[in-house]
């Protein structure tokens, strides 16, 4: 099988990709439009191969990690899913109250990477907590495909309620200083604009790549925004000149940037969509936006 590089893939492969990761398309239409890129020694089963996440290969911090004390905890969502779950996830040796993180999973519930993430927020001083949506519905089901038809079975408002809940546990959470943020991927940072909208005292919000809130609500956010983008994703960016328009309108405090030459999914190490050098530096950003907004 050949050995396929990022640099050998035409872009419109990802944006296929991407429109079957997002449900526009179903895949058996997937597999037909990708099939006319199977060509010059690449077979339909080897770029598949290519382009679904790899998970194991791609982990930093591992649950039993013993620089971090990692659970999964329980908690109630009255107005959204009930009964929910999360990875809640700290430094094993930290004496003191420590900020927190919420973070939000893409649109397929929490997979390993992030949980993966998590854990990756934990070792730089935060207490993180990533929640499942999925939880209600039997949990993640151990791959995406499956996993994202079980979350176009929930209820979207409901699931912003399951993660406005895990932010006030957190909150509230005796090594936790009362001081959170949030940080979501794709639907999660959707969901990280959507909970800048609906609480007053969040203190931090990161959305990448994530969808805009309606601009009627902006008025509402009171917490800063550091929104990242990726500058090949139009469907995402469509949304953007009108947000900003209102968040200077609203003269909300917010930072953009916009990565260049990057995909949708940038930040995600474990596809090949992933662009190490832009996801390296929008980590960094985050992580000193977060200790410069929540510390």
């Amino acid at each position: 099988m050949k050995n396929i590089k990022k640099e050998d893939i035409n872009q419109e492969v990802f944006d296929l990709y991407d429109s079957y990761v997002h449900s526009k398309i179903d895949r058996r239409n997937f597999m037909n439009k990708l099939s006319v890129y199977a060509v010059g020694g690449l077979t339909l089963p080897s770029l598949l191969a290519f382009l679904m996440p790899k998970y194991v290969e791609a982990q930093k911090v591992n649950f039993n990690d013993p620089r971090l004390k990692s659970e999964y905890v329980e908690y109630e969502s009255p107005k959204g899913g009930g009964k929910m779950r999360g990875l809640l996830t700290r430094p094993i040796d930290s004496t003191a109250k420590l900020p927190g993180i919420i973070v939000v999973h893409e649109n397929r519930g929490l997979n390993p990477h992030i949980e993966d993430v998590a854990r990756r927020a934990a070792l730089e001083g935060f207490i993180a907590f990533a929640p499942d949506a999925l939880f209600p519905l039997g949990g993640y089901p151990g791959n995406d495909d499956e996993g994202r038809e079980l979350q176009r079975k929930r209820d979207r408002n409901e699931m912003l309620e399951d993660f406005i809940s895990a932010y006030d546990l957190l909150k509230a959470h005796k090594e936790c200083t009362g001081n959170v943020g949030v940080v979501g991927f794709c639907f999660g940072g959707s969901i990280s604009n959507m909970m800048a909208v609906h609480i007053p005292d969040l203190k931090a919000s990161v959305p990448f790549y994530g969808g805009q809130p309606e601009t009627k609500d902006v008025p509402k956010i009171k917490a800063p925004l550091l929104l990242q983008f990726a500058e090949l994703d139009k469907r995402v960016n469509a949304g953007w000149p009108a947000y900003e328009t209102a968040l200077k309108e609203h003269k909300k405090t917010y930072t953009a940037h916009i990565y260049k030459g990057v995909n949708h999914g940038f930040h995600n190490d474990t596809t090949p969509r992933y662009d190490e050098t832009a996801a390296k530096l929008a980590w960094k950003r985050t992580i000193a936006f977060f200790k410069e907004k929540l510390v």
